[in-house]
């Protein structure tokens, strides 16, 4: 990963790759879904939602599985299946 954004990117040894913390994600969608009256929503929802996705997208489960981060494609296919 470090080689692949040393292409894109000059990264120092103190930078983040994603600039927001869990906690920032999680206050900002609740403050949206309060503001605009939707059920509240967990940012592992949106991963789910993504999967979904791709899924409905037509990728394969191999794909769906490296980008997830799933060690084995087998934990996608449980995981997804249903869809």
């Amino acid at each position: 990963m470090k080689k692949n954004m040393s292409h894109c990117f000059e990264l120092k040894s103190n930078n983040r790759l994603f600039p927001y913390t869990k906690y920032f994600l999680y206050h900002q969608m609740t403050h949206g879904c309060e503001a605009s009256g939707v059920k509240r929503i967990r940012v592992h929802d949106i991963r789910h939602n993504h999967a979904g996705l791709l899924v409905e997208m037509g990728f394969s489960p191999l794909l769906i599985a490296e980008r997830l981060g799933h060690e084995k494609v087998q934990t996608t296919m449980d995981t997804y299946s249903h869809l």
